[in-house]
């Protein structure tokens, strides 16, 4: 049975909202992508050696990333050789089924949120300006909450100018309270606040945003670690979450500034927002292969509720959605 098939009769048997979001959100990288894919695949009429080379091309354009390309050509042809495959149309099924495993074999980590059964969880945000680092709290204070928790925010972006209302409009949008100090305070102050408003309110979760200036390095890296040694000592193991949101439009920029931030704090989890408004949603991929950091959630549009956990399968049916569709025995 082929990789489609099996990944159609998965996606018939959970057929939710969900699912039509990944579908829906990947429109612009499934025809860039698959369009491509689909083209390549009607022009040969053998799996040979100028059929991989225009299939690395394509995987490139689509923001895979170059280690992660050669990793998945490699296990292309291992696996095309193995299963003796001479008709190019068999190959989708194959390099949707090699997405999944290069994804799931970047690490052991969990993609799951590690909330705190007891006590407070506390999830630091890090991020430059302008990837959507605040509509992304307020979207995840809005799903949180819609699960039953009670979240508090913290503005610890004091440096930019407007970023404190900002937050605040979500927290009114989401019903959820913000603690914050006036602009050009001291970040650690902030957080210092918020961690004992939300042990003293016995919140659950505690969101805290953080400035995402990059034009003085080490000025702002120096700031996050002071305002993560504040929260541990506060909060002993925390924060229990290090997310760093990257804007998927960027492609290969963000990765360079995951990069940058891993190198600066232990970045637990990503967030990539506005994966809908790009052509390259294939720098999902290449973080997780080269960075080895999973991808926590993924924006797949404007609503509230467009932000979503991350799911391999589905996000490779967003990519192929025709063809799995489309598949039979």
């Amino acid at each position: 049975m082929s990789f489609f098939k099996k990944l159609k009769d998965k996606i018939t048997k959970q057929t939710d909202a969900v699912t039509e979001k990944f579908k829906t959100g990947l429109t612009k990288t499934r025809d860039n992508f698959s369009g491509k894919v689909n083209a390549l695949v009607a022009r040969y009429r053998k799996v040979d050696e100028e059929f991989f080379e225009e299939l690395e091309e394509i995987l490139i354009q689509a923001d895979v990333g170059f280690d992660t390309v050669m990793k998945l050509i490699d296990e292309l042809k291992r696996e095309v050789k193995l299963r003796n495959i001479q008709d190019p149309k068999e190959v989708q099924s194959v390099i949707s089924e090699k997405l999944v495993d290069i994804y799931n074999s970047g690490g052991e980590d969990s993609p799951e949120l590690n909330l705190q059964e007891e006590g407070l969880t506390v999830i630091l945000f890090v991020g430059v300006n302008g990837v959507g680092k605040t509509t992304t709290i307020g979207k995840l204070a809005h799903k949180l909450k819609t699960e039953g928790k009670s979240v508090l925010l913290a503005a610890g972006d004091t440096f930019r100018a407007g970023a404190i209302e900002q937050l605040e409009v979500w927290g009114e949008r989401v019903g959820v309270d913000v603690i914050k100090q006036a602009e050009g305070s001291d970040p650690a102050a902030v957080m210092y606040d918020a961690i004992q408003a939300a042990k003293s309110r016995q919140v659950d979760i505690l969101i805290c945003d953080t400035a995402g200036r990059l034009q003085n390095k080490v000025n702002l890296m120096k700031e996050l670690e002071k305002v993560k040694r504040v929260i541990e000592r506060e909060v002993p193991g925390a924060p229990h979450e290090v997310m760093l949101v990257l804007d998927a439009t960027t492609g290969q920029n963000a990765l360079i500034q995951a990069k940058t931030f891993k190198e600066a704090t232990n970045v637990s989890g990503i967030v990539l927002s506005k994966l809908d408004g790009t052509a390259k949603g294939g720098i999902v991929l290449a973080i997780r292969n080269e960075l080895k950091i999973p991808v926590k959630f993924v924006g797949l549009g404007e609503k509230m509720d467009d932000l979503q956990a991350f799911d391999a399968e589905k996000y490779v049916y967003g990519l192929f959605a025709d063809q799995v569709e489309e598949a039979t025995e």
